[in-house]
């Protein structure tokens, strides 16, 4: 099986575990193979340091204290030597003369290296001091002639370091510390069989908690994983709850609103079919009865009903219509005309030609503006905008059949307003009345004239426009719907 088709609990116990293991074998490598590298490093540079003091220290009266505070402490052996390898203070007792031919050596090392040198020195067996023991190189540990035979052990390492220095009255000098480099093998060996221990230990402790952490974190997303699935087969009442971590607690919120979302527009899709077929029967319904009337008396043919076929030709023909236009809309299939235009003589043949056609049912609209106003736009799309506000105001205008239209300039922009004197809007409904789905709790009812998308369509032009649009209501005092344009700045 593939990684990517684990399960989320399996990786992050796998991520875990691996985790643990890169730590142990870390751990290993740094308490192991370089345990003496390190510790050399470690010595040279507390080495170094010593070394910085004393030249530091060179001309103090106290020098011979710190050297010796500093041999105690440090377990080293200190030697001030001048440029010929001979001491001239030394924190222990004088050298012999391999020691101060030794000495020489290193101080002319150290002249020609740049003023300092660190080795690392193996003595051999001539070194080491002797006692009334001797050594067996078998290493047995036996008696023989009443003397003890003692295993020969490896010889210690040592460390010295030169440093070469000028006093105050420009003599020069060198700094010569040994130190002991203690063996580390039977250190690495202890810390070996640590490690076996520990190594096990963690092992287990991390096998358990990377399974309890794995699930810890994977469960409340299968559950969530679960609950989506269920809302993919279309129950939206579903409801997540996420829990533990902040991350799948905003997640679930997420998808929770998502979920309330989604009802809701699948409520409001039905709720667009219902009214669709509505709007759809009705002239139908209207024009099939007049056609088969004409054919069954075909010479009682009148005007009227000829009219009334053609007008419901003509709402369905406006319904259809609109349902393209908004679909172009919001796949962004229309593309703007933009053009310096009248703004205010657009408002004003669209209200008059608009009260000519609805004369006889009695409905009045006044044009309010204090001169003619000139913005760029797309002509066609804002005529088709405000056509659409004032036909949603006929529509709802109730017993008092006036309509007002008001324009009125703030600042750098133009507002629009259709005022009609209708029942009104509840404020429930304010925030989905622009919805393309949406109609209030009442019966949906046959619009006086237009299709009963207009709001949609007007979001979407005003939308494009990157204008602002809105609407002030009261239930039973009527309804405000308004846009605004800016201006251009040679308007201004």
């Amino acid at each position: 099986m593939n990684l990517n088709q684990l399960r989320l609990k399996w990786k992050i116990f796998a991520f875990l575990l691996g985790f643990c293991a890169l730590l142990l074998v870390v751990l290993w490598l740094f308490q192991t193979v370089f345990l003496e590298s390190f510790y050399k490093k470690i010595k040279v540079t507390e080495i170094k340091r010593n070394a910085a003091i004393i030249v530091n220290n060179i001309e103090s009266e106290n020098i011979e204290e710190i050297i010796a505070d500093m041999s105690d402490n440090n377990n080293i052996i200190v030697t001030i030597a001048d440029p010929n390898g001979k001491s001239l203070l030394r924190s222990f007792p004088s050298d012999n003369r391999r020691r101060l031919e030794e000495n020489a050596v290193l101080v002319t090392k150290a002249r020609n290296n740049g003023g300092e040198i660190h080795e690392y020195i193996t003595p051999s067996a001539g070194d080491r001091p002797r006692n009334n023991a001797e050594y067996d190189r078998t290493g047995s540990g036996r008696t023989e002639g009443g003397r003890v035979m003692i295993a020969r052990r490896p010889p210690a390492q040592s460390l010295i370091y030169v440093k070469m220095a000028n006093n105050r009255r420009g003599e020069q000098y060198a700094v010569i510390i040994r130190a002991v480099i203690s063996p580390v093998n039977a250190t690495i060996t202890t810390l070996r069989y640590q490690l076996y221990y520990i190594s096990c230990i963690v092992l287990f402790f991390s096998v358990i908690l990377a399974i309890i952490i794995a699930k810890r974190v994977s469960r409340p997303i299968e559950e969530i994983s679960q609950s989506a699935m269920t809302l993919a087969n279309g129950n939206y009442d579903t409801r997540f709850t996420g829990k533990g971590f902040y991350e799948i607690a905003a997640l679930s919120d997420t998808l929770n609103t998502a979920a309330v979302e989604l009802s809701r527009v699948e409520n409001l899709r039905r709720e667009l079919l219902a009214n669709v077929s509505h709007d759809l029967r009705t002239p139908l319904a209207l024009i099939y009865s007049y056609a088969e009337m004409m054919r069954d008396f075909p010479g009682e043919i009148t005007p009227e009903q000829t009219q009334t076929i053609m007008d419901e030709t003509q709402r369905l023909a406006t319904l259809v219509n609109d349902i393209l236009d908004i679909s172009k809309l919001e796949n962004e299939m229309e593309k703007l005309n933009t053009s310096r235009c009248n703004l205010t003589q657009s408002i004003l043949e669209t209200a008059k030609t608009t009260e000519k056609l609805l004369k006889k049912e009695g409905f009045e609209i006044t044009f309010s503006h204090n001169g003619d106003v000139y913005v760029d736009a797309d002509k066609a799309k804002i005529d088709r905008a405000f056509y659409n506000l004032l036909i949603n105001a006929i529509n709802y205008s109730g017993e008092k059949r006036n309509i007002l239209v008001t324009q009125t300039v703030a600042g750098n922009r133009v507002r629009i307003s259709v005022i009609d004197y209708g029942e009104g809007i509840a404020e429930a409904d304010l925030p989905f009345i622009w919805d393309r789905y949406y109609k209030s709790g009442k019966a949906h009812k046959r619009a006086v004239t237009g299709s009963g998308l207009g709001l949609s369509i007007v979001k979407k032009i005003i939308d494009i426009h990157g204008a602002k649009y809105g609407v002030i209501s009261e239930t039973g005092k009527g309804s405000t719907f308004w846009f605004e344009i800016g201006l251009p700045e040679s308007m201004i």
